[in-house]
C-alpha cells in the first residue's frame, strides 16, 4: 500500500483532525478540531495524545483508537517562558481515520509532522505560543486534501495480501517490517505472544517514554496471525499444485485482534467493553496503575526489563482466591516460552540469521552504541551469557521433545515438505561467501525498534533489479563488480561523488530488499504453524464429539482431551500454557464447543508409563 495514489494524492480516509494541548490549570484539554461528521464524538481524545510521562521527551509518535476509529498524533514540547508552564508547552496534532478493514494511519506520519512544524513556525517569535484561528490555515488544507469522500475510501482500508502490502513508495512506514526486529528483541518468548495473539487474548504492553516503538510493537503482534485471522486465507501459498489443502475453520470473530494503541487510565470502560466481544486486542500504556489492575488483561510485556543484558519480561494474568473473601480477584505471574516452542523457534531464528549474515545493521550492531570500549565488550558478554543461557534451554528441549529423530512431513506442504525445511526461504547469493555474523544487541527501552527499511516485495520487478545491481555492494561477495555508470564528462571529483552515491543507494536498496524478503518468509512459517494447527483442531474436535455424550443440549458441549491429543499439537503435554492455548483456539475455532484439557495427575502419569 503505498502513500500516495497513481495520481499523486494522499490516502483520503481522515475523518478528523484536531489538536490537543496541556493547560496548567485545566490539565489536557481540546483547543481545535475539524470533523468531516457533525456525529463524530472526540470527547477524551486529549487524554489518548497525551498520555502521561510524555513531557520527559522532546517529541514522539502516538497511535491509538477512539471508538471504532484509528488514529495518530505527533507530540512535541516546546521551550516558553509563559508563566505557569514550567518553561515547557505540551501539545499534540492528530487525525482519525475512517473504520475499514486495514486502517494505516502510519501513511500520514511524515505529512503530519510537516504540517506541526508549519504551524507552530509562525508562531515561535510570539511571547505566547497559542495559535489563533489564522495560523490553523495549513490543517484546514491537509484536513481537505485527505477528508473522506468516498465509501470505500478508494481502496485505501482494503488488504490485498502481504506482497502489496510491504510494495510501498516508503516502506519504513509499515509497522509489519518491524517484525524480524521485535523477534531478536523478544527471542524464543515472542512465541508465547504469538499463542495469545492466535488464541484472540488481551495484551497490553508497559513502556516508558517514548511511545512510538511500543505503538509499533503492537501493531506487529496483531500482524503475525492477520492472514488467518481476518483475510479469510487458509491454505499456505503453493509452490505445486496441491488440491488437498484442509478448509479454514471459521471463528467467531471475523475481523484480527483489534490494535487499540496507547490506553490510559480514561479507557478503563472502553477496555471492559472490547474484553466482551472475544476478539481480543493489543495495547500499549505507559500508566503504571495497570500493574495493578491484572483483571483487565491476560498478558502483560513489560518493556522496561529490557537491555542489552535481558528480554522484556512477560507476566500472565491469573485468577486467584482473596483471602478477604470480597470476590475473584488476579494476580501476575512471571511466563516463560515452553520447550514445544523449540521447533517453531529455531526455523524463524534460522531466517533471521540469513538475514543478519549478509549485513549488519545499526539497530543492531554492538559497535554502533556510543558507550566505551569497555561498556560494549561487558554489554557484549553479558548478552552472550543470555543467548547461552537460551541456547542451553532449547538445546535441552530439543532433546526432550525428541527433535532429534527423524522429522515428520508437513500435513499441509505440498510433496510432503520436511519440518526442517518448513517456511524456509531461498535468499539471493551464496550464504557461504557471506562475512560472518556479529554478535546480536538488544536495544534499550528508549531506543524503540525502528530497525531497517525496506523495499517492495519478491514479487515485483524492482526488488529484483535493485537485488541484482546491489550484490557487488555487500562486503565478501567477490566476483567481479560491475562499475556504477558515471559521466564521462565530469571531472574527477564528480565521478568520486557519483560513485559514493551510487554505492549507498543500491546498498540501501539492497538492505530494504533483504528486510522485505525475511519479513514475508516470517509471516509465511507464522501462517504456516497456524494452518497446520487448526487443521490437526479440525481432524481432532469431530473424534473427540462422536465419542462424547451430551445430557442436555441446552448446556454447551464440552470436549475433553488429554495430555496426549496436546502431543498431536507438537505442544508440551506437560506445560500449563500450551494446554490453556489448545483450549483458546478450541473456543475459538471449535464451532461452538467449550474445549477442556485433562491435566489431573492420574492423565500424566498415564501419559508417561504409555497409557494416555
Amino acid at each position: 500500500m503505498q502513500a500516495t495514489d497513481a495520481k499523486g494524492r494522499a490516502p483520503q480516509d481522515v475523518v478528523a483532525i484536531f489538536h490537543a494541548a496541556f493547560h496548567p490549570t485545566q490539565g489536557n484539554v481540546l483547543d481545535w478540531s475539524l470533523k468531516a461528521s457533525e456525529d463524530l464524538d472526540l470527547s477524551h481524545v486529549e487524554f489518548s495524545a497525551l498520555p502521561s510521562g510524555l513531557h520527559l521527551m522532546e517529541r514522539d509518535v502516538i497511535y491509538f483508537t477512539k471508538d471504532e476509529h484509528a488514529g495518530v498524533c505527533v507530540f512535541h514540547r516546546q521551550h516558553t517562558t509563559e508563566q505557569g508552564h514550567r518553561g515547557f508547552r505540551l501539545s499534540s496534532l492528530g487525525i482519525l481515520l475512517a473504520k475499514s478493514a486495514r486502517p494505516r494511519p502510519w501513511l500520514h506520519v511524515a505529512a503530519l509532522k510537516e504540517l506541526f512544524r508549519s504551524i507552530y513556525s509562525s508562531i515561535e517569535n510570539r511571547d505566547v505560543l497559542i495559535p489563533v484561528d489564522g495560523d490553523w490555515d495549513p490543517a484546514r488544507a491537509f484536513f481537505e486534501e485527505r477528508k473522506v469522500r468516498r465509501s470505500d475510501l478508494g481502496g485505501a482500508g482494503d488488504w490485498r495480501g502481504w506482497d502489496t502490502e510491504l510494495e510501498n513508495d516508503v516502506p519504513d512506514m509499515d509497522p509489519t517490517i518491524h517484525l524480524p526486529h521485535l523477534l531478536r528483541i523478544l527471542g524464543p518468548s515472542s512465541l508465547t505472544l504469538y499463542k495469545h495473539v492466535l488464541g484472540r487474548r488481551r495484551i497490553l504492553i508497559y513502556t516508558l517514554p517514548p511511545v512510538e516503538a511500543a505503538c509499533i510493537l503492537c501493531q506487529v503482534a496483531a500482524d503475525i496471525c492477520y492472514q488467518y485471522q481476518a483475510s479469510g486465507e487458509a491454505a499456505l501459498p503453493r509452490d505445486s499444485d496441491n488440491e488437498d489443502s484442509s478448509p479454514k475453520l471459521k471463528g467467531k470473530s471475523t475481523e484480527g485482534v483489534k490494535v487499540l494503541g496507547m490506553i490510559t487510565l480514561s479507557d478503563l470502560p472502553k477496555l471492559e467493553q472490547e474484553s466482551k466481544t472475544g476478539r481480543g486486542w493489543v495495547a500499549c500504556t505507559t500508566d503504571a496503575l495497570f500493574l495493578e489492575k491484572p483483571q483487565y488483561y491476560d498478558l502483560l510485556i513489560d518493556l522496561r526489563t529490557s537491555t542489552p543484558n535481558t528480554r522484556p519480561t512477560f507476566y500472565a494474568s491469573k485468577l486467584a482466591e482473596p483471602s478477604n473473601g470480597r470476590g475473584p480477584s488476579h494476580r501476575l505471574s512471571i511466563v516463560r516460552f515452553t520447550w514445544s516452542d523449540v521447533k517453531l523457534w529455531t526455523e524463524l531464528d534460522r531466517l533471521l540469521q540469513l538475514d543478519a549474515s549478509t549485513h549488519t545493521d545499526v539497530c543492531c550492531d554492538p559497535s554502533s552504541s556510543s558507550t566505551s570500549g569497555r561498556s560494549r565488550a561487558s554489554a557484549n558478554s553479558w548478552t552472550d551469557i543470555w543467548r547461552v543461557y537460551e541456547d542451553v534451554c532449547v538445546m535441552c528441549a530439543g532433546l526432550w521433545m525428541g527433535s532429534w529423530r527423524a522429522h515428520p512431513t508437513l500435513a499441509c506442504s505440498p510433496g510432503g515438505a520436511r519440518w526442517e525445511n518448513w517456511g524456509s526461504i531461498r535468499l539471493e547469493g551464496a550464504d557461504e561467501l557471506a562475512p560472518p555474523r556479529k554478535t546480536p544487541y538488544v536495544r534499550t527501552v528508549g531506543m524503540g525498534i525502528e530497525g531497517r527499511v525496506s523495499l517492495p516485495s519478491s514479487s515485483s520487478r524492482s526488488l529484483r533489479k535493485a537485488s541484482g545491481i546491489a550484490m557487488w555492494t555487500w562486503p565478501g561477495r567477490g566476483g567481479d563488480a560491475p562499475e556504477p555508470p558515471l559521466d564521462e564528462t565530469a571531472g574527477p571529483a564528480t565521478k568520486d561523488t557519483a560513485s559514493v552515491t551510487y554505492l549507498d543507494d543500491t546498498s540501501r536498496s539492497a538492505r530494504r530488499a533483504r528486510q522485505v524478503l525475511t519479513t514475508l518468509a516470517l509471516l509465511h512459517t507464522f501462517h504456516a504453524n497456524t494452518v497446520v494447527m487448526l487443521a490437526r483442531l479440525g481432524e481432532l474436535l469431530p473424534q473427540r464429539r462422536a465419542g462424547s455424550q451430551q445430557e442436555n443440549s441446552s448446556v454447551v458441549e464440552t470436549v475433553l482431551l488429554t495430555p496426549k491429543d496436546v502431543m498431536s499439537f507438537e505442544l508440551g503435554p506437560f506445560s500449563g500454557l500450551d494446554a490453556r492455548f489448545v483450549e483458546w483456539l478450541g473456543d475459538e475455532y471449535g464451532g461452538g464447543v467449550k474445549v477442556v484439557v485433562r491435566r489431573s495427575w492420574r492423565d500424566l502419569v498415564g501419559l508417561i508409563l504409555g497409557f494416555g
